[in-house]
């Protein structure tokens, strides 16, 4: 059964054309490592009257937008496996330690992996 990394974050509005620079060179790293899909989005209807909305769940402040983002695998193996490569790839060790350029504040980005249920 397929898997899924989530993650959503806050990132200031003005930076959301760097946050797509570097999402599309990490997104090409973990394709190449066998990442089936990797997708990034910007919120755009946030003002839900149903549950709790995205931006208040991101803890979004003013000037901020919300993304969400997810990455599939074949299986929890299959993403440890490519996760392991990425993290060791030299291209993407780079722009991890540039954490003082970095378009969004790391700790507040929310992260976890999913197993898919259903797949239609």
């Amino acid at each position: 059964m397929k898997y899924v990394d989530g993650f959503l974050l806050p990132v200031p509005k003005k930076n959301i054309a760097a946050y797509a620079r570097m999402s599309k060179r990490a997104g090409r790293i973990w394709k190449e490592h066998g990442a089936l899909e990797y997708r990034e989005t910007v919120g755009e209807d946030l003002d839900t009257k149903m549950g709790v909305p995205f931006a208040k769940g991101a803890r979004a402040k003013p000037g901020e937008a919300v993304v969400f983002s997810w990455i599939v695998y074949k299986s929890r193996a299959h993403r440890d496996r490519v996760n392991k490569k990425v993290m060791s790839d030299p291209r993407m060790q780079k722009m991890m330690s540039k954490k003082d350029t970095m378009p969004f504040d790391v700790k507040r980005m929310m992260y976890a992996g999913f197993e898919v249920i259903v797949d239609l």
